[in-house]
């Protein structure tokens, strides 16, 4: 019996009581009372889908499933097709931009004639598309266009920019050019000066006049080579004033040279 009981058995044994001891204050004892399992799942599922009343209970969800989503919610999600409000928003400030753009470059191409102003407004009104500094570079391009395809014969390029009895009239001095056996070498130098001169609408036509000082180099000469005219050693100075025109119910965006007019 004593060497039953040595010190390393009697040693083991307390460790083994004093475990018990802990998990039975840890674990508890079961009393006969005790809730099924599947029931106390039950009660805690219950809980959360119907919190209590008791503000300590409460599960507040982070991000709301149900909940109504603002505007901006709606914006940031597809900003490509923004909510009709923003549409809206967006469309007005555009027009204010565009409408502030405009009145700056009437202002400033005008030279302060009020005249000239009043005829760009007038346009502007009836031409959503209508920017008087776009116009105005664009007329630039066409009269090197129209004065560079008339020197080299060019009539597709003249009949797509002319109004048709203009082109008639250019066409007309080209052929004559051509019967008499003519050659024109020429160069466009460039355009020092260029004004408006007067902006109006007529019968839902708008009319723009504007006034070209050009530099070119220009020499005609016949078949045989002698100079008939210009010179091609010396740049020349030459004025117009070109009138273009466009239907503003017209759904064609471009304008047409509708009358030319040589200034001394």
């Amino acid at each position: 019996m004593n060497e039953f009981l040595d010190l390393p058995t009697i040693i083991f044994l307390a460790i083994a009581v004093f475990v018990l001891i802990k998990l039975r204050s840890v674990l508890g004892t079961r009393t006969g009372n005790e809730r099924d399992p599947s029931t106390r799942i039950k009660e805690i599922k219950e809980k959360i889908d119907k919190p209590a009343a008791d503000n300590d209970d409460k599960i507040v969800p982070l991000r709301p499933t149900g909940a109504r989503k603002t505007n901006l919610h709606k914006r940031s999600e597809n900003p490509k097709n923004p909510h009709p409000v923003y549409k809206q928003s967006i469309a007005e400030l555009e027009a204010e931009k565009r409408q502030l753009k405009f009145e700056a470059q009437a202002e400033k191409l005008a030279f302060g004639d009020k005249n000239l102003i009043k005829g760009f407004n007038d346009i502007g009104k009836l031409d959503a598309d209508f920017m008087p500094k776009e116009f105005f570079e664009g007329a630039k391009s066409a009269y090197e266009m129209v004065v560079t395809a008339f020197a080299n014969g060019d009539k597709t390029t003249l009949k797509n920019l002319l109004a048709k009895d203009v082109y008639d009239g250019f066409e007309s001095a080209i052929r004559q050019r051509e019967k008499d056996n003519l050659e024109v070498d020429f160069t466009f130098v460039g355009l020092p000066k260029v004004e408006f001169a007067s902006a109006e609408v007529e019968k839902n036509t708008a009319f723009i006049t504007i006034k070209f000082y050009a530099e070119v180099v220009s020499a005609t000469r016949d078949k045989e080579g002698n100079l008939i005219e210009g010179n091609a050693d010396q740049i020349a100075n030459i004025a117009d004033s070109w009138t273009f025109a466009r239907s503003t119910k017209s759904k064609d965006p471009n304008w047409k040279l509708v009358a030319t007019d040589q200034l001394n």
